[in-house]
């Protein structure tokens, strides 16, 4: 069943659950783009292909907010904002330890092997790296565990997941990047909420993907904060 969160005649926002691909791959696997087509076919009995435009992606083991376009012009528009990242994004992350801090800023510099699709915190001077920056916020610890607000000013591949595993916080369950827990294919990272400008009205449109229902169980102490 597809979570839909904001619809109109122009964008499609829904909720990608953790495990399932934003857009399908060698796998052959169903993807979120895939129901996003369904869902559409279906409601607006729609004849043969339906289009939804693919504007940005989030990795397979996190959850939350995506945006697909309804049109192509809205497709070029949405496009370009995540490009620029004008688009406003804040994540909500369960992570392993006790943040010290109440907020603060991380940068770095990062480098993904695109064979190993690792990212890395590197030396300024290594050739291609980039630079990496995020704003957070902690909301709450318990139990050697913290939840964070993170807003990242960067668009780096694995840039959240790498930034706090290099300070020793990395995301529960994310075992590619140092977590002792396993989640079986889900990490405790979700797209909380998408802030971005309408593509035909210019007017901003914020849309919210409350927590999983699965961090109730999982993060009790937590998730109410």
């Amino acid at each position: 069943m597809l979570e839909v969160l904001y619809e109109d005649n122009h964008c499609l926002a829904v909720v990608k659950p953790a495990r399932i691909l934003t857009a399908g791959d060698a796998t052959g696997d169903v993807s979120l783009l895939d129901l996003a087509k369904d869902y559409l076919k279906q409601k607006y009995n729609k004849p043969g292909n339906v289009f939804a435009g693919l504007v940005h992606r989030l990795d397979r083991p996190v959850s939350g907010v995506v945006v697909f376009a309804r049109t192509s012009k809205a497709a070029a528009r949405l496009s370009d904002q995540f490009r620029r990242g004008t688009v406003q994004k804040t994540y909500r992350a369960v992570v392993e330890g006790n943040v010290a801090e109440k907020s603060g800023e991380y940068f770095d510099w990062l480098l993904k092997d695109e064979k190993t699709n690792i990212t890395q915190s590197v030396a300024p001077e290594t050739p291609s790296a980039r630079p990496a920056r995020l704003r957070f916020r902690r909301v709450a610890t318990a139990r050697g565990l913290s939840l964070l607000e993170i807003t990242p000013e960067t668009g780096r591949s694995h840039q959240i997941r790498v930034q706090l595993s290099v300070r020793g916080h990395p995301i529960y369950g994310d075992r590619k990047y140092g977590s002792i827990h396993s989640l079986q294919g889900v990490i405790a990272l979700h797209a909380a909420r998408l802030t971005f400008e309408h593509p035909t009205r210019k007017e901003q449109v914020t849309v919210t993907a409350p927590d999983p229902v699965s961090w109730r169980t999982l993060f009790p102490r937590l998730s109410n904060a």
